[in-house]
């Protein structure tokens, strides 16, 4: 099955942080962008950050810039995101998708549904 393996979520207190990783599962990140998104209850899909393969360029939402970090390492097959000042606003459950490398840019954050291989996320609680 080709799909992404999310984990490293957890509750943290707000200010902490949080390292995600998203492994891919039955395929080579080769070739791919990726993007990360979170959901929280009752809420749309909210793009995060995402990052291209051929030049490893980074576009990050707004409300994440300057605490959030997103990174890949290809022969890890996997990319990651470093969260931190987290915030209580933050809380969720992330997932990685898949895109094209030439579908990599901001406007990708707004359209969870052209990514591909989502696995079942990873919870993030941000609460005192």
């Amino acid at each position: 099955q080709l799909q992404f393996v999310e984990s490293g979520g957890g509750l943290v207190q707000p200010g902490g942080s949080l390292r995600l990783s998203c492994a891919a599962s039955g395929f080579t990140l080769d070739y791919y962008g990726v993007a990360w998104f979170r959901q929280a209850p009752g809420k749309e899909h909210e793009g995060v950050s995402c990052i291209s393969f051929s030049d490893e360029r980074t576009y990050y939402a707004d409300s994440v810039k300057g605490r959030f970090t997103i990174s890949r390492d290809n022969a890890k097959n996997t990319v990651y995101l470093q969260m931190n000042s987290l915030k209580p606003e933050d809380t969720g459950v992330y997932y990685c998708g898949a895109a094209g490398d030439d579908f990599i840019g901001p406007s990708l954050l707004a359209r969870w549904d052209h990514t591909f291989y989502w696995g079942q996320g990873t919870q993030v609680t941000v609460s005192s």
